[in-house]
C-alpha cells in the first residue's frame, strides 16, 4: 500500500482536533483510520499505579460488544510488571492473540475484551511524563501488521495532546462542580444568617420588615438609614434573599474601609498597566455583582470622584474600568446604608445631590434599640445561645431576675452590636466567677467614658485574673454596704453561697463583718 505519511498525519490530526467533544473527534478520526487499517473501537486509557487500576477516559465502543466499566481493578502482580514494561517498551505494541501474551497482560485484557480481538496499544508521553495510552482494536485475531503500527506511531503527538486536553477538561469540570457546590453552601449559610438574626421582625422591626417585603421583589435602589449597630447589613441580606436575585451574587462593600486611592479600582476594576502595580486586569466589585445585588455600607464615606462613577452606574447601568475605554453593561441592584445625615452632607457639598436623589428611591429607617426595648428579651436569648456556642460553654447560665430590667432601662448608644458585646462580656465574667446566674455590670454613660468596673481601669488595661475577681467582689460589697448574706447581700448578687463567698474573701484578704467595719 502506497501511503503519503505526511497527508495521513495531517488528515488524522485535523480530525482528532475537530471537536471540543472528545468522543465526536475520536469517531471522526476512527472513520478516517478505517481507510488504512481495521478499527472497531478506540480508547484513551489511564493507568493509576498508586491504586493499581485502569480508567477509561474516553471511548468509541462497538454497539454489539459489551462495554466494560470505566474503572477496572488490576491484579497486584500487574504493578511491578507494568513498570518493567514501561521502562523497556517503546513505539506501538501489536497484540494479535491475547492467548499468546504473558500472563499479566492476558489477565488484564481478558477483563475488558473477548478473546478473539486484535489490539494496537501506544503509550502517550508528554515532556517525559506518561499521560496514558491509546488502544485501537478490532474483531478477529491477527488483524494488525507492522505497517499499521507504523502509521499509528506517526500520530503520537496529536493523540498525546488529545489525552492531555481530556485530563485538563475533566479537571475543569471537577473544579466547576466544586465551585458550584461551594456557592450552594455559601448561599445556604447566608440565608440561614439572614433568617436567624432578624430578631424583632414581629415586634420592634415589624414596620421595617413590612417595607422589606414590599420592596424585595423589585429592582429599585434601597437606602437603609439608622444608627451604628442597628443591623443595617442584616436588613440588606433580607432584601436580597427575598428577591428574585437570591441565587445570584451578593457582594458587600464597606465604603469607609477602602483607602481613597484604591476605591475606584476596588469598585470598578482596572486594566493592566492602568497604574503602578496593576500587573493584570482586575474585575471590580460591581462586575462581580452582575445579575445580583451589591450592598454599599457607609455610603456617606464614598469620595466625590467615586460618587460620580456610582451615579453613572445608576443612570446608565454601565461602568468603565480604571484605565479602560470600553463600557461594560451591568445588571446590579444597589442597596446602600448610612448612619450619617445625607441631606446635611448635600448642603455642605460633601455628597452629590443628584446621587442622593438616585439612592433615596425607597428609604427604610431602622429604629435604634432604645426605641424597641420589647425586642431586647429575644435578642438577649439569641445572643446567649450564639455566644455560648462560640465560647464553648456547655451549660447555658440562666439570666438573673433583675438583669432584664437593667438591660431595658439602658440607653444603648451602640444598639444591637453593643448588646451583643455586653452579653459576651457577661458570659466571660460568669465563667470567671462561677456564678449560677448570668448578671450584667452597671452601665454608665457613653462607651467612650466607660470604665472596666472590675478593675477600675480603662478597657485596654489587662489585670491579673485573681486581682480582677477580688476587685469585682469589693465593688459588689460597696453596692451592698458590706452586707454578705440576705436578699440584697453580695452573695445573692454574685450567685454564690455565703460560706463560699466568705471563703474566697478570706483567701483574697478581703475583710468582712466586724473586720471590714474596723477598717
Amino acid at each position: 500500500m502506497n501511503i503519503d505519511e505526511n497527508e495521513f498525519f495531517r488528515q488524522a490530526t485535523l480530525r482528532i482536533s475537530s471537536s471540543l467533544t472528545i468522543e465526536t473527534a475520536m469517531q471522526r478520526c476512527m472513520d478516517y483510520l478505517n481507510e488504512y487499517l481495521p478499527v472497531s473501537g478506540m480508547i484513551f486509557v489511564l493507568y493509576d499505579p498508586e491504586f493499581n487500576i485502569g480508567r477509561m477516559l474516553a471511548a468509541i465502543w462497538p454497539i454489539h460488544m459489551k462495554r466494560p466499566k470505566e474503572t477496572v481493578p488490576f491484579p497486584k502482580e500487574f504493578r511491578q510488571r507494568f513498570k518493567e514494561d514501561w521502562a523497556k517498551d517503546s513505539g506501538v505494541r501489536i497484540i494479535n492473540d491475547i492467548e499468546l501474551e504473558e500472563p499479566h497482560i492476558r489477565q488484564v485484557l481478558s477483563m475488558v475484551f473477548p478473546s478473539d480481538i486484535s489490539h494496537l496499544h501506544m503509550d502517550l508521553e508528554l515532556e517525559k511524563k506518561r499521560l496514558g495510552g491509546l488502544v485501537l482494536f478490532t474483531e478477529g485475531k491477527n488483524r494488525y501488521s507492522a505497517l499499521h503500527a507504523r502509521l499509528i506511531s506517526l500520530l503520537h503527538e496529536p493523540f498525546t495532546i488529545a489525552i492531555s486536553n481530556i485530563l485538563q477538561y475533566q479537571e475543569i469540570l471537577k473544579l466547576k462542580d466544586m465551585l458550584a457546590d461551594d456557592n450552594r453552601y455559601l448561599h445556604q449559610q447566608m440565608q440561614q444568617i439572614a433568617g436567624d438574626t432578624i430578631i424583632g421582625a414581629d415586634f420592634g422591626l415589624k414596620g421595617v420588615m413590612e417595607m422589606v417585603r414590599h420592596v424585595a421583589p423589585l429592582n429599585s435602589p434601597v437606602l437603609l438609614i439608622g444608627e451604628t449597630g442597628v443591623g443595617k447589613e442584616v436588613i440588606g441580606n433580607a432584601i436580597h434573599f427575598a428577591s428574585q436575585r437570591k441565587n445570584n451574587p451578593y457582594i458587600t462593600v464597606n465604603c469607609g474601609a477602602i483607602p481613597e486611592n484604591l476605591i475606584d479600582s476596588e469598585l470598578f476594576g482596572h486594566e493592566k498597566g492602568a497604574f503602578t502595580g496593576a500587573v493584570s486586569r482586575k474585575r471590580g466589585r460591581f462586575e462581580r455583582a452582575h445579575s445580583g445585588t451589591i450592598f454599599l455600607d457607609e455610603i456617606g464615606e464614598l469620595p466625590l470622584a467615586a460618587q460620580v462613577r456610582l451615579l453613572r452606574v445608576l443612570q446608565q447601568h454601565e461602568i468603565e474600568r480604571v484605565g479602560g475605554t470600553e463600557s461594560i453593561p451591568l445588571d446590579v441592584r444597589i442597596i446602600s446604608a448610612t448612619h450619617q445625615n445625607l441631606p446635611e452632607m448635600v448642603g455642605k457639598g460633601t455628597f452629590r445631590e443628584d446621587l442622593w436623589f438616585r439612592l433615596n428611591v425607597f428609604p427604610i429607617m431602622i429604629p435604634p434599640l432604645r426605641q424597641r426595648t420589647e425586642d431586647i428579651p429575644a435578642l438577649v436569648n439569641h445572643f446567649i445561645e450564639k455566644k455560648s456556642r462560640e465560647l464553648k460553654i456547655t451549660e447555658r447560665p440562666p439570666l438573673a431576675w433583675e438583669a432584664m430590667e437593667q438591660l431595658q432601662r439602658y440607653h444603648w448608644p451602640g444598639n444591637v452590636r453593643e448588646l451583643e458585646n455586653k452579653v459576651e462580656r457577661a458570659l466571660i465574667l460568669n465563667q470567671i466567677t462561677n456564678n449560677s446566674q448570668l448578671r450584667f455590670e452597671p452601665f454608665f454613660g457613653s462607651p467612650a467614658l466607660q470604665k472596666n468596673e472590675i478593675a477600675g481601669k480603662p478597657e485596654t488595661t489587662i489585670r491579673p485574673l485573681e486581682k480582677m475577681i477580688a476587685d469585682y467582689i469589693k465593688k459588689t460589697l460597696e453596692q451592698t454596704d458590706g452586707k454578705v448574706e440576705g436578699e440584697k447581700g453580695a452573695a445573692r448578687l454574685l450567685g454564690l453561697h455565703p460560706s463560699t463567698l466568705r471563703g474566697r474573701m478570706k483567701k483574697m484578704g478581703i475583710p468582712y463583718g466586724k473586720k471590714s467595719q474596723l477598717r
